[in-house]
């Protein structure tokens, strides 16, 4: 791997070291035989539509307070992780390994490939299908997708839409793809 990415650095164990790093537990181990060739983009808010506090990385590390919302007794029982989270202000949190699998694409499938998790890193960008993404998420989010294409064989930057069709619609409507382009991360 390569040590440095210009503005982030990946330690051997899959860590950015300037990433905020809340260790979730809903993650295991990839199977051996498979490569992270992907990285898939999502979009979150909790509650729905709201931005700003801690309840995504509450209900990322399993310590969401149902009293906190209405709308948390839905979700109390699921348990699901990203490797990254860019908030809406430009903070890069992490709470997966990049070497582990993190449960963020739930059933999917790209290239007749199921299971996305498998070979794929997750990043979470704090907004939902309602409202456009700031500057400095766009700005973070091309940082550290140079990084990540910099030290894995990444082949594919999709929305979770893409591997879930029908069952999901971030990162969504207002993710601006052209400010993405995986070209210009290799190399």
């Amino acid at each position: 791997m390569k040590p440095s990415c210009n503005f982030y650095e990946l330690s051997q164990n899959g860590l950015i070291k300037e990433a905020n790093f809340l260790k979730s537990t809903n993650f295991d181990a990839r199977p051996k035989d498979k490569l992270i060739t992907m990285v898939v983009i999502h979009s979150i808010s909790l509650p729905p539509n709201k931005f700003g506090g801690t309840f995504i990385e509450d209900f990322f590390t399993n310590k969401l307070r149902t009293d906190e919302n209405s709308y948390f007794e839905k979700i109390k029982e699921i348990k699901v992780s990203s490797h990254f989270l860019i908030k809406r202000k430009g903070e890069l949190l992490q709470f997966v390994a990049c070497k582990d699998r993190a449960w963020h694409a739930g059933k999917s499938n790209w290239k007749n490939n199921s299971n996305c998790n498998d070979f794929s890193i997750g990043i979470e960008l704090e907004g939902s299908d309602l409202f456009p993404f700031e500057e400095i998420q766009y700005m973070k989010l091309n940082r550290l997708l140079k990084c990540l294409c910099n030290n894995y064989p990444i082949d594919d930057i999709v929305g979770h839409n893409q591997i879930s069709p029908g069952r999901k619609t971030d990162p969504g409507p207002y993710f601006e793809w052209e400010l993405i382009n995986s070209e210009n991360f290799h190399g």
